[in-house]
């Protein structure tokens, strides 16, 4: 297969998890040729770090003919903006989460890349890990019976040690827990159960504005606006007749992940869904538990697994799997959330997407489809 030529338009923290699986773990498939910032400086770590021969603007990336993808990895309110951009120069683009900050920002990319024949996929990709594959493999074979209920919590410590470079943007929408982090839950749990019809929330927060106190920042002593919920609960009804309930907060401290899915003859424990593994365990109807092991690879760090996916779409013809439709139903579920809990009601929601499928067993190391 002809290799997918990538240009990459931000270099911040996460773009050394993206560049590293594109040019080690995915280089049969992709290959990076750019790398773009608003700081020039960054750019050009970025590249010569991973041995990417240009560094430059955003304009001069999207003006190369040969660049196929772009990988959006700005900051959250530019998501939708860049993506324009890209369909418009007639590329394909990948994001990473949130899709876009409202319904009508996510609708315009979409309709753009139809009208023009092109593809856009976004991150969370982590449901193309090991460990989520192998347990859609479980409940598509019925070791669970019927799934009727499922679990999802993850509690974060907040911003307010503000160590992390860009801790600001953790205070404000988008790089909220639900537009932030639950996207890994809400993509496993659509991937695993199907779409959701409705939701009802509650999204609190416990302060307006937080002080760094933490001697070690560079920030230490500002006050700091917090412009974003930061405790938020939600029921999920999905249209399989599953009840889904998440926990999702950035108000404590350490990292606690939990995912559980229950069905009629079993209780499946998932791994982390912001991570590719973990453990897998089933409960049985006698009390027993077992652990099971996963069956698929990529188990490891392999973010940028989605790009990756998208690029063998675009040469074979087939759908990818981290679509912009599915990013699209979880950005309507994240806000639909926001949304019921202004209004204290359920929010019946318009969007819906077929469950992405499964990667096939037996797959060709770095490669996603079969042939």
């Amino acid at each position: 297969m002809r290799k997918v030529k990538v240009g990459v338009v931000g270099a911040g923290q996460i773009s050394g998890a993206y560049l590293r699986n594109l040019t080690e773990t995915f280089d049969g498939t992709l290959e990076v040729k750019a790398v773009a910032d608003l700081v020039p400086e960054l750019a050009r770590a970025r590249a010569d770090q991973f041995g990417v021969a240009i560094a430059c603007g955003t304009e001069e990336l999207l003006a190369d003919p040969e660049i196929e993808i772009v990988l959006n990895l700005t900051a959250p309110a530019v998501h939708a903006a860049v993506n324009l951009a890209a369909l418009r120069a007639g590329k394909h683009v990948y994001a990473e989460k949130p899709f876009a900050l409202s319904r009508e920002e996510a609708d315009e990319v979409l309709a753009l890349a139809e009208a023009n024949g092109l593809l856009v996929g976004c991150a969370p990709d982590t449901f193309l890990g090991g460990g989520l594959q192998t347990c859609r493999k479980l409940i598509d074979e019925g070791w669970i019976g019927t799934p009727y209920s499922a679990n999802g919590t993850i509690i974060m410590g907040n911003a307010s040690n503000g160590m992390h470079p860009n801790f600001r943007n953790f205070l404000k929408l988008g790089g909220d827990p639900i537009l932030d982090m639950a996207p890994y839950y809400l993509t496993a749990l659509v991937f695993l159960l199907g779409p959701v019809r409705s939701v009802t929330g509650s999204a609190q927060q416990l302060s307006r504005e937080v002080t760094i106190l933490n001697p070690k920042s560079p920030s230490y002593g500002a006050t700091v606006p917090v412009e974003a919920p930061t405790n938020v609960s939600a029921v999920l009804d999905f249209k399989s007749g599953a009840v889904g309930s998440l926990q999702a907060a950035k108000e404590s401290f350490g990292y606690f992940p939990r995912l559980e899915i229950f069905g009629t003859e079993g209780n499946l424990t998932l791994p982390d869904p912001n991570f590719f593994g973990g453990k897998i365990q089933i409960q049985f109807p006698s009390g027993e538990t077992k652990e099971v092991p996963t069956v698929y690879g990529h188990n490891e760090d392999t973010r940028g697994i989605g790009v990756a996916d998208m690029a063998e779409a675009i040469r074979t013809g087939r759908p990818h799997r981290a679509s912009g439709l599915l990013a699209r139903h979880v950005l309507d579920i994240s806000l639909g959330i926001f949304e019921s809990s202004e209004a204290r009601r359920h929010i019946e929601l318009a969007s819906t997407v077929d469950r992405p499928e499964p990667l096939p067993l037996g797959l060709k190391y770095n490669r996603l489809t079969i042939n």
